[in-house]
């Protein structure tokens, strides 16, 4: 398989920069299905190739788990197929793998062009497309692509045009979007992955595609389709996307703003202060603000000024260009822009940039995540970044009857994949605590019902010495 991205813009060869590979040097990647080189054809100030080949070994990939999880037709079918030769789900994996930084739109060397669109040709000789050339161009032109799409002929002639397509792409396009149309795009057209579709294709179609995805004419095709199919999968991803196209402040967290005998703030800046005061408490200076969305909390932490480091980050790309925008990024004072490092992550992968914190805040976080997918954030946070404290918030469900203009049943937001009574939320808080050497108490945020209790819960977990 082979995909080639080359520029024209001076001095071409920087190119080597974007992608953190030498335009000098043939480097190689082992992955799950054989071996991903990276090399240049040409390199000149005028123009740059960077070229991605990757080698399959069909065998390996028969007896191996990938091939355990493929149906096939027969033996035969497993020997002689497309697989090796055709740009699919393997080549998307070796792009991850070889360009990964690249793919997050990180470049020090060159931070202004990482940021910027540039022109771009991107060219796979063959590429497996089921529906053809005018699926290539209704999935890439949206994006600002000018596609070709050149049907391959069967042999003999007389059977008519293949379903393999020598896509060739031009555009003013950042790198890194590029690459992320690319990842996502190459399994949805070839409709087949070659390995197990989990939960955590959710979260990898998210962070991919958070940023465009929403808004694309075909989101419905390209989920269903990325996540090969599966339905309850399709659903949590199209509810994500939805929730990371919507990030105003929830209607019912301003809507608690009196009780019978005084007047209250809403349950949201109630919330944020609950926060606030507990970091105040810890004496914490460097804080995390794990799923800051918008960045109401962030700019609240910025006028902390015993705070010294603020990290804030977010799954969704469109979230984090809300929280620039409005927290002023681009005319802050370098003062307070060297407290802050802004930057997309998954809070369900380990990652060193959390690393070191005093205290971590999940804010209304945890409930966005789907159960079997708790596990893994806690192995990420508790476990991995392990900051010396952490605040979680999550609403209680038991006061939900307790809002007028909830419907019986329903949760308080459409992304919410649970909501949990107080025991609910005691008994996971102390079961991750325990596993993780943490010490966790609880105090109630908003007014409390004599039955029902407070709005929010919120837990504090400390670091056992």
């Amino acid at each position: 398989m082979l995909l080639t991205i080359t520029t024209t813009r001076a001095p071409a060869t920087d190119l080597g920069f974007l992608l953190h590979k030498h335009p000098g040097r043939l480097q190689t990647f082992p992955t799950a299905t054989g071996a991903a080189h990276v090399f240049y054809p040409e390199a000149t100030a005028g123009r740059c190739t960077a070229a991605l080949l990757l080698e399959v070994d069909p065998v390996a990939l028969v007896r191996g788990a990938a091939g355990r999880n493929r149906p096939s037709d027969g033996e035969l079918a497993q020997y002689v197929n497309d697989r090796p030769y055709a740009a699919s789900s393997m080549l998307a994996v070796a792009l991850k793998e070889a360009f990964r930084t690249a793919l997050t739109g990180r470049c020090d060397a060159r931070p202004e062009l990482a940021h910027s669109p540039i022109p771009l040709e991107i060219r796979i000789p063959a590429l497996r497309c089921r529906g053809g050339q005018d699926l290539a161009h209704s999935v890439f032109e949206p994006l600002g692509w000018t596609t070709t799409a050149q049907s391959q002929p069967l042999q003999p002639e007389e059977w008519g045009a293949s379903s393999y397509l020598d896509l060739r792409l031009t555009g003013e396009v950042r790198l890194a979007d590029a690459l992320n149309h690319l990842y996502v795009l190459l399994p949805v057209l070839d409709d087949a992955k070659h390995y197990w579709v989990s939960t955590e294709e959710v979260d990898k179609l998210i962070r991919a595609g958070g940023d465009w995805l929403a808004g694309h004419p075909h989101k419905q095709l390209i989920t269903t389709r990325y996540l090969s199919h599966r339905r309850a999968l399709t659903r949590s991803a199209l509810a994500r996307l939805a929730e990371a196209d919507d990030t105003e402040p929830e209607a019912l967290d301003n809507a608690v703003t009196e009780d019978d005998e005084e007047p209250r703030q809403p349950l949201a800046v109630q919330r944020r202060e609950a926060v606030l005061a507990v970091l105040r408490e810890l004496g914490a200076q460097r804080v995390g603000d794990f799923g800051c969305g918008s960045g109401v909390l962030t700019k609240a932490l910025l006028a902390e000024r015993h705070i010294e480091k603020i990290v804030a980050v977010d799954v969704s790309v469109r979230a984090l260009h809300l929280a620039a925008r409005d927290l002023n990024l681009d005319r802050m004072p370098d003062r307070q822009r060297e407290r802050l490092r802004i930057f997309q992550t998954a809070l369900t992968y380990r990652d060193d940039r959390l690393a070191g914190l005093d205290a971590a805040v999940l804010m209304e976080v945890i409930e966005h995540v789907d159960p079997e997918r708790l596990p893994a954030l806690e192995r990420a946070i508790f476990g991995f970044a392990a900051p010396a404290a952490v605040v979680v918030t999550t609403p209680n469900a038991e006061y939900n009857p307790h809002f007028p203009t909830l419907p019986e049943g329903a949760m308080r937001h459409r992304d919410h994949r649970f909501e949990w009574t107080r025991a609910q939320f005691r008994g996971w808080a102390e079961s991750v605590a325990a596993a993780h050497h943490y010490q966790v108490g609880f105090r109630p945020v908003g007014p409390e019902h004599p039955d029902a209790g407070p709005p929010t819960q919120l837990a504090v977990f400390r670091k056992e010495p």
